[in-house]
């Protein structure tokens, strides 16, 4: 943990819980609305997000951490570190409502600094993680620093990803009918990536998904100049192994070989659904 700060990001970074214990970061739970039950992302597996949709057919919801989940975790830290400072690096403030609750919990609070990663999942871990190293190897760093640090890396990092079928993307009014009708026949993909914080939809891939995969890793790091020393790949509920064993060697043979896997929780799991695969990197 940095003598002078401490990192707040939300569960919908997709951090696992036990790294960011090691770490030292803080986790504020984001949420998942299934049968009208209200539950914390985090506290139940992704599978079960699957099973709600198997079952009926709809999406559950996803909202931000509120107000209320800013102020107990800032009490929190602020009673066991009361001479540390508070660096919250919040999932895109365009897709939820995160970014503004801390905001309003931080009211009357001069220890503590929020900054919009413009990411979303494993794009806001890899800007989180950025951070840390940051600190790490800048102990004497001041508030202000880390947060401008973390606007750059915000930057210049990237991330899609692929879902297997549209068919969460159209239940959560992503898509339209109409197209999906026509990405299913076809077996038309399209490729999402975090523009400015927003969701987008950049490119459509057409065949078999192994080969989509491979063709997505080499295009995107290729397009985006994403830097050799380090390479994240996302992994879902029920992304087959050898999916992955395609994506990584794909990546090696492309000069990553530092490459850490993330698995998507259950806020990015209602949006791109099981089967999924994404990619992150940094660009310089």
């Amino acid at each position: 943990m940095h003598k002078n700060i401490i990192l707040v990001a939300e569960t919908g970074s997709d951090i696992p819980r036990e790294m960011a214990e090691q770490l030292g970061i803080y986790l504020v739970p984001m949420h998942v609305t299934m049968g009208g039950a209200i539950l914390d992302d985090g506290t139940f597996p992704a599978e079960d997000v699957c099973a709600y949709y198997d079952k009926t057919g709809k999406c559950p919801t996803t909202s931000g951490s509120t107000p209320f989940d800013f102020e107990k975790a800032l009490d929190e830290i602020h009673a066991a570190h009361p001479d540390k400072k508070i660096l919250h690096l919040a999932y895109s403030a365009v897709t939820t409502c995160s970014y503004q609750s801390c905001i309003v919990a931080s009211e009357g609070r001069d220890y503590i600094k929020s900054v919009d990663t413009k990411h979303v999942s494993v794009g806001q871990a890899a800007v989180v993680l950025a951070v840390k190293k940051y600190l790490d190897e800048h102990p004497d760093a001041t508030l202000d620093e880390a947060a401008d640090y973390a606007v750059k890396v915000g930057l210049e990092t990237k991330m899609c990803f692929i879902p297997k079928n549209l068919d969460y993307l159209r239940a959560g009014g992503r898509v339209s009918n109409a197209s999906h009708i026509i990405g299913t026949l076809l077996s038309l993909v399209p490729c999402i990536e975090i523009l400015d914080g927003k969701l987008t939809a950049t490119k459509k891939y057409r065949g078999n998904f192994k080969k989509i995969v491979a063709k997505l890793v080499e295009e995107f790091t290729t397009a985006n100049g994403l830097v050799k020393d380090h390479l994240y790949l996302i992994t879902t509920p029920y992304l087959p192994k050898e999916i992955e064993e395609i994506a990584e060697e794909t990546a090696k043979s492309l000069g990553y070989n530092n490459i850490t896997w993330l698995r998507t929780g259950c806020v990015i799991t209602c949006h791109g659904g099981p089967g999924a695969f994404g990619v992150v990197g940094t660009t310089k």
